[in-house]
């Protein structure tokens, strides 16, 4: 440490100039203000340099971050946009796929559309499905259907499509025919029938009280007239009117359930009640049938005595009691 100065050089404020100088230790920092400032000043240029490398240092760093930042933005921004174009890209594909879609779905859609309509015409309006009359195969005529009177009734649905044709309409149609009892119809593709009729034989001719006779069935069912009587019907004679309808109906049951053979030998046959029928043969006897119970055990015990001769020369044949018949000459 440097050694303070004496009390008279304190005092006076002087240094002793015959004092010779002590020598002063190396200090980085002079005691006096001036020589510091000078010092200081001295200074200043280096740490002014190193301030300025520093701050060039710095500067190069922050332009180097800002050079990365903007180089990495760019980046960002380019792979971004890259993105994003691929993405518009994406989506108008998708777009136009999904528009491709819609277009097949609606074509498919107007082809059904078109199809079906196609299908409408030819079956409803198109001469492929048309019933030709002339196509129609009719059958069961029998003896008194007038074939004329089928086919006319036929010809009212001629041009009809076979699709939609009512066959039920028709078949009911055709049993309002006289003689027609009933009708089946099938179709024949593409524009053909197939009738099948079942018609009312007559079983007997009933006067009409002008001359002629009505043919009538088993059912007691008009189905012609006759200006004569035929030779291989019955000629009935029951009482006329409403009140008498249950008489015709019993001797139409005892003409029914004789045997073909033995009902084209009856004439004649009458009745004033349902008990009390009677017949006439062409050859033969008359037959006291009695009432129509039993007709099939009476059929065959008369056709029994016919075959035996027994009542070959006999004039009444009784069979009302078929367990007891009986025989008058």
């Amino acid at each position: 440490m440097p050694e303070r100065p004496r009390s008279g050089t304190a005092v006076t404020g002087e240094r002793p100039q015959d004092a010779p100088a002590r020598a002063t230790p190396a200090s980085d920092e002079p005691r006096d203000p001036a020589a510091a400032w000078q010092v200081s000043t001295a200074r200043r240029p280096r740490a002014r340099a190193t301030a300025d490398v520093n701050a060039t240092e710095g500067s190069r760093f922050m332009g180097a971050m800002r050079r990365g930042t903007a180089r990495g933005a760019g980046a960002a921004a380019e792979q971004l946009g890259n993105v994003t174009l691929r993405l518009q890209t994406r989506l108008k594909e998708q777009a136009a796929a999904q528009r491709r879609l819609s277009a097949i779905v609606w074509a498919r859609r107007a082809g059904y559309v078109a199809l079906s309509a196609l299908l409408v015409w030819i079956v409803v309006a198109s001469p492929v499905l048309a019933l030709d009359p002339e196509q129609a195969e009719v059958s069961g005529f029998g003896t008194v259907v007038d074939p004329a009177d089928v086919d006319a009734v036929i010809a009212e649905y001629e041009g009809t499509s076979l699709a939609t044709l009512a066959t039920s309409r028709l078949a009911d149609a055709l049993r309002e025919v006289p003689g027609v009892r009933d009708a089946t119809i099938e179709r024949v593709w593409p524009r053909g029938l197939l009738v099948e009729l079942t018609s009312r034989e007559p079983v007997a001719a009933v006067p009409d009280g002008e001359g002629g006779f009505w043919l009538v069935d088993a059912e007691a069912t008009r189905v012609g007239r006759a200006g004569e009587a035929q030779e291989s019907l019955p000629v009935v004679t029951v009482p006329v009117g409403e009140d008498h309808v249950r008489v015709l109906e019993s001797v139409l049951g005892v003409v029914n359930q004789l045997p073909v053979a033995l009902r084209e030998r009856v004439s004649d046959v009458s009745a004033s009640t349902e008990d009390t029928v009677t017949f006439e043969l062409r050859d033969g006897p008359r037959v006291e049938w009695g009432s129509a119970e039993d007709s099939a055990l009476k059929a065959g015990v008369l056709q029994v005595l016919l075959d035996s001769g027994q009542a070959r020369d006999a004039s009444v044949i009784d069979v009302s009691a078929p367990t007891l018949p009986t025989t008058k000459k």
